[in-house]
């Protein structure tokens, strides 16, 4: 019999939301694998639990050398509970490479679900949440920051992102540079904890505050791309449709008004298109 891997979320502020489950689940563990091992055990002091299996540290630096050390432990039949400091595993944590692994094993894999910066940050923008993904940490460097982020420029669902206090400025002014000064945001410091904050207004704005120095842990929400109109079409695209209408017989002022209204143009300037045509051919 294989082990289980469970992944638990852990408090992203107030300890008080931990799930019950977790408590039970940290007692319960063959070994518990923890981003930081020194923030665990203040969790489970505050939790008033003592941990049942082994402890080890699984962060970004030793997550590649580790995993198959944990994967011959759920292999022998060991249950591994994987925690990281804040939040939900591999949600921007070390978590991935592990469930992969385990996976390929045919392992079983379940969560103890908890709290999500992503979520929480998400639900209190104010902004659409019916549509929405998750772009992580942006590259710290200008231009890879940029180039990032005019991938997602005509993104239409809501953008959720994390960031550095000291780059928070940086970034939204490069929002505001690709996205558009006006287009609506929220900066959401510290959530659950003693000092929250949700900073609402255009990306402008925001960029305009954070300037200023910003301390805590960041999640930023961006308002998508809005609609676009009916794409313009250039004099040339006008005539053709035009005549395309004129030679499957309609008068040419009642084709002028109908691909006037199919472009979302005003007449006069299809029929101006028009008489410019016959001038240059003439």
């Amino acid at each position: 019999m294989t082990g289980t891997l469970v992944l638990a979320g852990t408090p992203i502020g107030d300890v008080a939301d931990a799930p019950p489950r977790l408590t039970q689940e940290l007692a319960a563990a063959d070994v518990i694998a923890a981003e930081d091992t020194r923030r665990l055990r203040r969790l489970t002091q505050a939790l008033g639990v003592q941990p049942g299996g082994r402890v080890v540290s699984y962060f970004e630096g030793n997550e590649a050398a580790r995993t198959p050390e944990l994967v011959e432990a759920l292999v022998e039949g060991a249950r591994v509970l994987l925690v990281t400091d804040a939040g939900m595993p591999s949600v921007s944590d070390p978590g991935y490479r592990l469930v992969a692994a385990a996976v390929e094993k045919d392992i079983r894999v379940t969560a103890v679900p908890g709290p999500s910066a992503v979520l929480t940050a998400l639900a209190l923008s104010g902004l659409p949440v019916d549509r929405f993904c998750f772009e992580g940490f942006l590259p710290r460097k200008a231009g890879e920051r940029l180039s990032r982020l005019r991938e997602v420029s005509d993104e239409r669902r809501t953008l959720v992102y994390f960031e550095a206090p000291h780059r928070l400025d940086d970034t939204l002014a490069a929002m505001a540079e690709v996205f558009g000064r006006e287009r609506r945001a929220a900066v959401c410091r510290e959530l659950t904890k003693t000092y929250e904050e949700v900073k609402r207004g255009a990306l402008a704005e925001l960029a305009e505050w954070a300037a200023e120095g910003v301390r805590g842990e960041i999640t930023v929400v961006v308002e998508g791309a809005p609609e676009r109109g009916p794409q313009e079409l250039d004099a040339e695209e006008l005539v053709r449709r035009v005549r395309v209408r004129e030679e499957a017989g309609e008068r040419r002022k009642e084709a002028i008004a109908a691909v006037a209204v199919e472009a979302g143009v005003p007449k006069r300037q299809v029929f101006d298109a028009v008489v410019a045509s016959k001038h240059s051919a003439s």
